[in-house]
C-alpha cells in the first residue's frame, strides 16, 4: 500500500509540474520568444522560434484536426536596403523585422506562410496551385520506405530471389516530370537494397522491383517486378574500419595541429572575425551554409570594405545517364527535392575537422515543426599546411642573397551534407590576400545497378556505365552545383565585365613577332550579355564597381577564377534538362531580387521548369551599374572507375573570388610572419 501511495504522489507531482510548465510558457512565451536585441537579423532560426512558428500556425486554424505538415521553415530574408541601412547606423535606424517563411501542406494543399516573430502574427498565407511540390520530409520518406516490407507482392518477389526479408532496406526516389499536363500526385518510387554481411547497402541493389508510393496517404499505388538479376556480393563492400582484414595499408605517424596561443579568430553568435576579415555564417534547411556580409579591412583606407553580401549553394542537379526503366527518372535536385541543409550531418572531431577547430550547432524543423538539433554542424578552423602566400629569392644583387617568404594561413568554414549515397564536403575559405575560395568535395558511395555481367568482355549492349565488380555497374552521371553569389564590391552598384583575351596578328612589321594577345573588355548591359558557357574562348570574368577607382584609374573589382569548364551534355528539350535549365550556362548575371533565391525554383519536386533561373533571366533586365547577382555553376562529370568501388575517394573542385584592382597594391605586403617553434627540430 505504501509503495502504491508513493507512486500516486510521484505521478501527481509530475502532472502538476507539467501544468505549471504549460502555464509558464503560455504566459511568458511572447517574452521568451521575442528576438534578443543583440541577435543579428541574418541569424538562423532558433529552437524557440521554431516552437513559436508551430504554435502560431497551428492555432490559426479553426479546426485543430487539420493535417499540417511542415516542409520548409526558414528565415524570411530581411529587405536588403533596410538591413544595410541598419548595419551602417543601428543607433538611429529601425532594425529589420524578424520574420520566417514557411511552406506547409495543410490537408494536402501547399501553403506559403510568412510569420512575423516580433508581433507573433501571420503576415500572409497564400495557397500555391502551380506545378511542383515542396521538399520531401524525412518522416514521409521513412514511412514510404517501410511499406514494401508488409506488401504481399513484394514479399513474394524477395522470396523468389532467395533473399531474407529482414535484411532488406529501401529508399525513396523522386519521379521527375516527363511532359504530362495532368496534375500529378505526390509520388515517389521506392527501390530496395540488401544488407546480409555489409552496411554498404548501395553496393547491393535489388534490381527490377519498383514500388510507387503516394506520400499523402501513405499507400502503395503501383508495383512492378520486371527483371531478375543477381544481387552483387557483400564481400569487399564494407567500409568500416573495424571490418577491414589484412593486408592493411602502412601506418602513418601522428600529425597534430597545435595553436599554443589559441585560435586566431573570434565567434560572437554567428559573426566571425579573423585577420582582416569579418563575415556572418548561417544555415538554411534547403541550401545549407550561407556566408553573408563578408568584408575585408583595408589598412590604407582604415575601413572595412564590402565584398560578398550573400553566398550559398542554390541548387544541386544530379542527372544519371541510365535509361533503363528503373533508372531513367533518376535526375535529382538535391537541394530542392531533398534539402541540402536537412541532409547535413554532425562532423566528427579529428576526422572531419582538425583538432584546432571550433564547432557550431544548427537546427532544422521536423515534419511536425518541432526543432531538431544537429550537433557540430559547422567547424571553423585556421588552416596551415605548408603552402606559401608569397616568396622571392633575389640573386641579382652583387654580393647579396635576399629571401623573403610568408606562409599561407587561411580560415575555413566547413559543413558536410549526406544526400542519400553521396557526401558533399562544402568549404568556404578566407585568405588574407582578399580571396574567398569555395570548394566542394564529393565522396561517399556510388549509385550502382545490379547486372548479369561478371566481366567487361561479356557486355555487347549500351549499359550506361562501367563494370566495377561482379554484377555491379557504376552509372554515368553528372553533378552540377549552382552558387548564388551576391557580390557587393565596395558597394551595391556593380557591373559585370568580360575581359576577352584576343589573339592579334602583327600586320605592320613593327615587330619581329607575328602575334600577341590583347584584352578586349565587354561590359554586360542586359542579362543575355552575361550568359557564358565556359571553355569556348579565354576570358577573365570580373565584377567591378565602375563608380570607384584606384589612384591610377582602374575600377575596384573582384575576379571569378572558375574551376573545370563542365557543362550539361543533355539536349535542351530533354525534360530533365528543362527542369535543370539553369545549367545551360556556367555563368548568369541577374539584378538582385529577394525572391530569386533557388535556381531550380521554389517547388522542384515534379516541377515543369517554369520557375528557374533560366526563366527569370528571359526578362533580359538591365544589369549595368546595378545591384547584381552572379550565378556560377560548378560541374563534375563522373565516369565511374574501379577505384570508386566500394566507396569513392574525395573528388574536389571549386572557384576563387580574387581581388582585381580592389587594393592599391598587394594587401599582404606588410603581413607579419607567425612565430614558429618546431618540437621536431634539434639544434
Amino acid at each position: 500500500m505504501l509503495e502504491s501511495f508513493k507512486d500516486i504522489c510521484v505521478h501527481l507531482l509530475r502532472v502538476m509540474a507539467l501544468i505549471l510548465k504549460f502555464l509558464f510558457l503560455l504566459y511568458f512565451f511572447p517574452i521568451l520568444s521575442s528576438p534578443h536585441q543583440d541577435d543579428h537579423p541574418l541569424d538562423p532560426l532558433t529552437p524557440l522560434e521554431f516552437d513559436q512558428i508551430r504554435t502560431i500556425i497551428k492555432s490559426s486554424h479553426v479546426n485543430p484536426t487539420l493535417n499540417v505538415s511542415f516542409h520548409y521553415i526558414g528565415l524570411d530574408d530581411p529587405d536588403k536596403h533596410t538591413l544595410l541601412s541598419w548595419l551602417s547606423n543601428p543607433a538611429t535606424t529601425t532594425k529589420p523585422p524578424r520574420r520566417a517563411f514557411i511552406i506547409a501542406r495543410v490537408n494536402h494543399t501547399t501553403h506559403e506562410i510568412v510569420v512575423d516573430l516580433t508581433s507573433h502574427s501571420i503576415v500572409s498565407n497564400q495557397i500555391y496551385t502551380g506545378h511542383g511540390y515542396p521538399l520531401l520530409t524525412f518522416e514521409e520518406q521513412i514511412a514510404a520506405d517501410m511499406l514494401p516490407r508488409s506488401y504481399a507482392p513484394f514479399r513474394t518477389s524477395i522470396s523468389k530471389r532467395g533473399l531474407k526479408l529482414e535484411e532488406v532496406v529501401c529508399g525513396s526516389f523522386t519521379v521527375g516530370w516527363y511532359g504530362s499536363k495532368d496534375k500529378p500526385k505526390r509520388v515517389v518510387t521506392v527501390m530496395c537494397y540488401y544488407l546480409d554481411g555489409t552496411v554498404n547497402l548501395y553496393m547491393r541493389p535489388i534490381e527490377g522491383i519498383t514500388v510507387w508510393v503516394d506520400l499523402e496517404k501513405p499507400k502503395i499505388i503501383g508495383y512492378r517486378d520486371r527483371i531478375m538479376v543477381p544481387v552483387p556480393k557483400a564481400s569487399g563492400t564494407d567500409y568500416r574500419e573495424s571490418e577491414q582484414k589484412p593486408p592493411l595499408g602502412p601506418k602513418m605517424n601522428r600529425i597534430t595541429v597545435l595553436q599554443p596561443d589559441g585560435p586566431g579568430f573570434d565567434i560572437e553568435g554567428h559573426a566571425v572575425r579573423w585577420a582582416n576579415w569579418k563575415f556572418h555564417v548561417s544555415f538554411d534547411a534547403r541550401i545549407g551554409p550561407i556566408i553573408a556580409l563578408a568584408s575585408i579591412y583595408d589598412h590604407e583606407k582604415n575601413d572595412y570594405r564590402s565584398v560578398l553580401y550573400r553566398g550559398y549553394v542554390s541548387e544541386l542537379f544530379v542527372p544519371y545517364m541510365d535509361l533503363t526503366q528503373e533508372w531513367y527518372y533518376r535526375t535529382f535536385f538535391d537541394a530542392g527535392e531533398y534539402g541540402f541543409g536537412l541532409s547535413a550531418t554532425s562532423l566528427e572531431p579529428l576526422r572531419d575537422c582538425p583538432e584546432n577547430a571550433r564547432y557550431l550547432d544548427g537546427y532544422i524543423a521536423g515534419q511536425d515543426g518541432i526543432s531538431v538539433k544537429i550537433a557540430n554542424l559547422f567547424c571553423i578552423f585556421e588552416r596551415y599546411s605548408g603552402d606559401i602566400m608569397w616568396r622571392h629569392t633575389e640573386l641579382g644583387i652583387p654580393g647579396r642573397v635576399v629571401t623573403e617568404v610568408r606562409p599561407e594561413v587561411s580560415l575555413v568554414v566547413r559543413m558536410v551534407s549526406t544526400v542519400g549515397n553521396y557526401d558533399y564536403i562544402v568549404d568556404w575559405e578566407f585568405k588574407r590576400g582578399g580571396s574567398i575560395k569555395a570548394t566542394v568535395g564529393l565522396t561517399g558511395l556510388l549509385e550502382v545497378r545490379g547486372v548479369k555481367y561478371t566481366h567487361a568482355d561479356q557486355i555487347e549492349e549500351e549499359v550506361y556505365g562501367t563494370l566495377l565488380a561482379e554484377n555491379t555497374l557504376g552509372a554515368h552521371h553528372d553533378h552540377f552545383l549552382t552558387y548564388h553569389l551576391d557580390l557587393d564590391i565596395d558597394g551595391e552598384t556593380n557591373s559585370f565585365v568580360k575581359a576577352n583575351l584576343q589573339t592579334t596578328k602583327v600586320a605592320d612589321n613593327s615587330s619581329p613577332r607575328k602575334s600577341y594577345w590583347k584584352v578586349v573588355r565587354e561590359t554586360a548591359k542586359i542579362e543575355s550579355d552575361a550568359r557564358i558557357r565556359l571553355g569556348s574562348k579565354p576570358a577573365q570574368l570580373l565584377i567591378v564597381n565602375p563608380h570607384k577607382k584606384t589612384k591610377v584609374g582602374n575600377p575596384f573589382g573582384y575576379r571569378l577564377i572558375h574551376g573545370a569548364s563542365v557543362g550539361s551534355l543533355l539536349s535542351e528539350d530533354d525534360y530533365a534538362q528543362i527542369r535543370g535549365a539553369f545549367t545551360n550556362y556556367n555563368i548568369w548575371v541577374t539584378p538582385y531580387n529577394k525572391s530569386e533565391k533557388w535556381a531550380g525554383g521554389r517547388y522542384t519536386d515534379q516541377s515543369h521548369g517554369d520557375d528557374t533561373l533560366a526563366m527569370w533571366s528571359l526578362r533580359n533586365r538591365d544589369i549595368e551599374n546595378k545591384d547584381i547577382v552572379l550565378w556560377y555553376t560548378l560541374g563534375f562529370r563522373h565516369v565511374p572507375c574501379q577505384e570508386d568501388f566500394p566507396l569513392m575517394p574525395t573528388l574536389s573542385d571549386g572557384f576563387e573570388l580574387r581581388p582585381n584592382n580592389f587594393f592599391e597594391s598587394n594587401p599582404v605586403l606588410k603581413v607579419r610572419p607567425q612565430d614558429y617553434s618546431s618540437p621536431n627540430c634539434s639544434s
